[in-house]
């Protein structure tokens, strides 16, 4: 398998011009983030990366986790990484210095976050779910839970889940059974809840379960939920890890991808019942919930960057590597590098993953603009551009994941489909991607219910104008008025498709389900078309002031590929956004199975 190579250039490079990274290191707080500092951190954390986690990808996915009474021991190599990322501090970077973090922007910790998924998701996951439960407790909590679990699950001594599902509820949250009886200072949890990703493991001394579930006298639906905190060992009175809690993993699920990652089925309260804490007010989980939620769909997104990227890096070097029969053209045999074909699906690869690290880098600003901003109006902007690219992020960038790891397997012919050379497993890990932290499907739905039709268009209306302001600066800077002319027209097959939805919404119950994916996915081409443009005009000026070459150049190229080679999805997902309910919805479920039923 490849060894994996942070692409450390393009990330500071994503940070500076898509991110806004100078003028987040004005804001009060943030001053620390300069280049140097930024530099400087990205370099360690390739390091981590690439001679520590990516070594143990390969391992981890043929050894898989097992079951060992009520323990889970991981992969070799697993544990001691883990500590070695504790102690370097990196699952503290963007968190509260009140609590033992670096008090650094969130922007920063992404590119960070996304070389742990490049270099070993399965592994990977475990911070960034940690982090999620950080989030939650920070911004739902009482004071003091703060103070007794941020410490340890920000210092990385500890872990963090998420527990939503359970057999008979999966998106939909509001058949939850689980419940929790009032004891005293706490409360009773008694359930049980599947699809638990690092629900148990030996990576660290304690492992901080968020659950859902019902008290009592909740109202029914998702108006009853109430969040806990449920640890895997109860505290003392000084802190100190007391008696096990009865919460406990019963088995593992037996996956696709992510082998290393153990996800559980967890029993709370087979005997006297688990533990819990509420978090926030009673039957408001939910909302507390999404907190951790949003923060984990923007991370999937990054999950699909970082597996995208490293599936590239796998096929570059195999293209160079493998010699085949002369390229059209050519006389002589060589590497297949040098075939059309490969070049096309190689360039597809590296454009969609860069447009993708643009789009998430510059969401995730958005919320630390929206933390950090002392002007009033700015948050409130940021805010609501940083909800309405969440849905984007997540689901686009997963999608693409699924296109560019399969082109990874495609560039390597047969021996892709080998799981010796190592692309089968990039394949495999990024099926996920769409399925969990809510399908695309629900963030489809998300895009176009709650982010569209909700506020009458006015979020969408406001992304649109930042994309026309671009495309006036690149047909004024003159080098790019055919890429503006293109982007141009995908803004208007966008504006079109917004307002054939707004519109045919009022008469048509069926439309918004109905044409959520292809509209997601309109809306991610578009948006990451524009993240990339913007990659290029910063990288066409670069070069007037004697940047670097080739890496600049390559970011133009890879722009005008996207835009020639990309982009004009946009008005084919806005045909199908056009086209309505009908042909969707025109069969029945009889019809569904008549080619075998009687």
């Amino acid at each position: 398998m490849a060894d994996y190579k942070a692409p450390l250039k393009d990330m500071n490079f994503s940070l500076r011009h898509n991110a806004r990274m100078e003028q987040l290191a004005q804001l009060p707080g943030y001053e620390e983030a300069s280049d140097d500092m930024v530099g400087a951190i990205l370099e360690e954390a390739g390091k981590v990366a690439n001679g520590v986690l990516s070594p143990l990808n390969e391992v981890g996915d043929h050894t898989g986790v097992k079951l060992d009474g009520v323990d889970v021991p991981t992969p070799a190599g697993f544990a001691d990484a883990y500590q070695q990322f504790a102690e370097g501090g990196w699952g503290s970077l963007q968190f509260d210095p009140e609590y033992g973090g670096q008090g650094l922007p969130y922007a920063l910790s992404i590119p960070v976050m996304e070389m742990w998924q490049s270099a070993n998701m399965a592994w990977g996951l475990c911070p960034l779910l940690s982090q999620g439960a950080v989030e939650a407790i920070y911004h739902n909590a009482t004071a003091e839970l703060k103070d007794q679990y941020l410490p340890k699950l920000i210092s990385g001594e500890w872990t963090g889940t998420m527990n939503l599902t359970e057999p008979q509820a999966g998106s939909d949250l509001a058949a939850i059974r689980s419940t929790a009886k009032p004891e005293g200072d706490h409360y009773r949890i008694k359930g049980q809840k599947i699809f638990i990703t690092w629900g148990e493991h030996d990576m660290a001394e304690n492992i901080i379960h968020l659950v859902l579930a019902r008290l009592p006298d909740a109202p029914p639906g998702v108006r009853g939920i109430s969040l806990f905190v449920v640890p895997k060992f109860l505290l003392n009175a000084d802190g100190s890890l007391g008696e096990r809690n009865d919460a406990k993993c019963v088995s593992l699920e037996h996956k696709l991808g992510i082998h290393a990652s153990p996800t559980c089925v967890m029993a709370f309260g087979d005997n006297e019942g688990a533990i819990g804490y509420l978090v926030g007010e009673e039957n408001k989980g939910l909302a507390c919930m999404f907190t951790m939620m949003n923060n984990a769909r923007l991370a999937v997104g990054l999950q699909g960057v970082a597996i995208s990227e490293r599936a590239y890096q796998h096929a570059l070097e195999y293209a160079h590597d493998r010699v085949q029969s002369p390229a059209v053209g050519s006389r002589e045999a060589g590497p297949i590098i040098q075939h059309a074909d490969v070049r096309r699906m190689l360039q597809t690869m590296k454009s969609m993953t860069e447009a993708g690290r643009a789009l998430a880098y510059d969401a995730c600003a958005s919320l630390d603009f929206a933390h950090k901003s002392e002007d009033s109006a700015v948050r409130a902007k940021e805010s609501a551009r940083a909800a309405y690219l969440t849905p984007i992020v997540k689901g686009w960038c997963t999608e693409v994941a699924q296109e560019v790891t399969s082109l990874g397997v495609q560039v390597h012919g047969g021996m892709g489909f080998i799981e010796e050379t190592g692309a089968a497993q990039h394949y495999r890990d990024a099926r996920i991607l769409p399925i969990y932290e809510g399908t695309n499907a629900i963030q489809g739905l998300d895009l176009v219910g709650r982010k569209t039709l909700f506020d009458k268009g006015a979020a969408g209306a406001a992304v649109q104008a930042e994309i026309a302001e671009l495309i006036a600066e690149l047909e004024a800077q003159g080098d790019f008025s055919t890429e503006a002319k293109q982007l141009k027209q995908a803004l208007e097959q966008a504006v079109a498709a917004q307002t054939q939805l707004l519109e045919g919404s009022v008469d048509d119950a069926l439309l918004p389900g109905s044409v959520a994916y292809n509209y997601l996915m309109m809306m991610g081409t578009l948006c990451a078309g524009w993240q990339i443009l913007r990659g290029a005009l910063a990288a066409q000026q670069a070069l007037s002031d004697g940047g670097d070459e080739v890496f600049l150049n390559a970011k133009v190229i890879s722009a005008r590929f996207y835009v020639t080679q990309v982009l004009p999805r946009t008005g084919s997902y806005a045909q199908m956004v056009a086209a309505g309910s009908e042909s969707i919805m025109a069969m029945s479920d009889e019809q569904l199975a008549s080619a075998w039923y009687a």
